[in-house]
């Protein structure tokens, strides 16, 4: 299996990588085969982002995106399968079950301490790699470089919030994946906007690859935009793109991605 059939990258020439880690719906036929039908029809995928963000090669944004599912390896988790959010629930490296709590697997066809890592190596690494090596690259061209990275969620999931969530939920680790501020400032804009429900660093303060990735003191500031899906498709299945609900969203988040580089161009130039 080569890079080029677990995923994507689009390069550019700004300093910026927009990051879609959950886009992918593809699972491997053996796989499928030990997985429960519902699993086959991979309901927790981050629908329809790379057409949402696709104004983002006219900013000249590099855009990574995977091929195979969350269901088969969460490349927004640990390599370690650590909690990102103790005492909360969440769904692991390799999930047993999607966010309504259905089996994805078959009875006794779990995934085994082998398998995990057989699919870490072979879809979880390689995409690690690429997302460093375009990183790095893009800093050294520019001095800085803003990662997005670009999440979306069912409006309303009780087994990860109560109620309904709102509808831009920004993350930069409390402050430690980006410049000062940053998620505040975009909120700011979005509450101004005034269409929109928004919070900064709530319930989805940034996964793995934002805390991972996320080093401003040395020009690399990560950042995560969870969208509520409702804003911008329909919530349940076919999970179809809503082109009137995503043409008022999508101006928004052109203003937010734009923003957002200028803050740490900024933040840079300040430092």
């Amino acid at each position: 299996m080569n890079e080029s059939s677990i995923f994507t990258l689009e390069r550019g020439n700004a300093p910026l990588l927009i990051s879609i880690p959950h886009r992918g719906t593809q699972i491997p036929c053996a796989l499928a085969a030990e997985m429960t039908p519902i699993a086959q029809r991979v309901e927790d995928c981050d629908w329809h982002l790379e057409r949402l963000y696709a104004f983002a090669r006219d900013l000249g944004a590099s855009i990574l995106t995977p091929a195979y599912s969350r269901y088969v390896i969460d490349l927004n988790r640990p390599p370690d399968d650590a909690n990102l959010y103790p005492g909360r629930d969440t769904t692991g490296l390799c999930p047993l079950d999607t966010f309504d709590k259905a089996p994805l697997y078959k009875p006794g066809h779990e995934p085994s301490r082998e398998q995990i890592d057989a699919r870490r190596a072979m879809y979880w690494q390689p995409y690690h790699d690429a997302l460093a090596r375009e990183l790095d690259a893009l800093r050294q061209a520019h001095g800085r470089v803003l990662l997005w990275e670009a999440h979306s969620i069912r409006s309303v999931v009780p087994r990860f919030f109560d109620g309904r969530l709102p509808d831009f939920n920004f993350g930069t680790a409390d402050g430690a994946s980006a410049a000062p501020g940053l998620a505040e400032h975009l909120a700011g804009i979005v509450e101004r906007d005034g269409r929109y429900s928004t919070v900064a660093n709530g319930r989805f303060k940034g996964g793995y690859i934002t805390r991972r990735y996320g080093r401003p003191g040395e020009g690399v500031h990560a950042l995560q935009l969870e969208l509520t899906q409702v804003s911008y498709m329909e919530e349940t299945a076919p999970f179809a793109y809503d082109e009137a609900r995503a043409s008022q969203v999508q101006p928004l988040l052109h203003e937010l991605v734009t923003a957002a580089l200028a803050y740490v161009t900024k933040a840079v130039a300040g430092a």
